[in-house]
């Protein structure tokens, strides 16, 4: 595994939508691997596949429950809203309050190739939300109602 460079605010394919993923190779898995490496080593809760300069749909989410991967995800269902703070490991030291669903059903695949559906409340609807998202080159700047700025460079999502 490996950890890989995270991607910041700028670069082209962070605003590209990411192509769906044909078929899951051994590529794919090891793409998976070290996402999730990489998210940890950042301390992230979610990392999607153009973050780490890749522009196909892969996200993968761990909010303390153990890391999941989706690939191709698609939101299925979703129900009632709440404004939360959130980060972003590709634009580091800005913060904003984003009105999100507070549940949602994510489908997809996992890395072994198997049919996956996913709820998520709270934190985890919010990661999903975010990390697809950026499959489709939508950054939470753009949907910031309130945006805050960190001074203190040592603190960090």
């Amino acid at each position: 595994m490996a950890i890989m460079e995270i991607f910041e605010d700028g670069a082209p394919v962070l605003r590209q939508k990411a192509q769906p993923v044909t078929q899951v190779t051994k590529k794919i898995r090891r793409l998976v691997k070290d996402m999730i490496e990489t998210m940890g080593a950042a301390e992230g809760v979610g990392l999607a596949a153009p973050q780490v300069g890749i522009g196909q749909r892969v996200i993968v989410v761990d909010v303390g429950e153990g890391p999941i991967a989706i690939i191709n995800p698609e939101i299925q269902e979703t129900a009632g809203t709440e404004v939360d703070v959130e980060g972003c490991l590709s634009i580091p030291g800005v913060y904003g309050y984003v009105n999100r669903a507070l549940q949602v059903v994510v489908t997809g695949i996992d890395e072994m190739g198997k049919p996956i559906r996913v709820k998520g409340e709270n934190l985890l609807a919010r990661a999903l939300q975010h990390e697809i998202d950026h499959l489709d080159g939508v950054l939470f700047i753009d949907k910031v109602l309130d945006i805050q700025v960190d001074t203190d460079d040592d603190e960090q999502v």
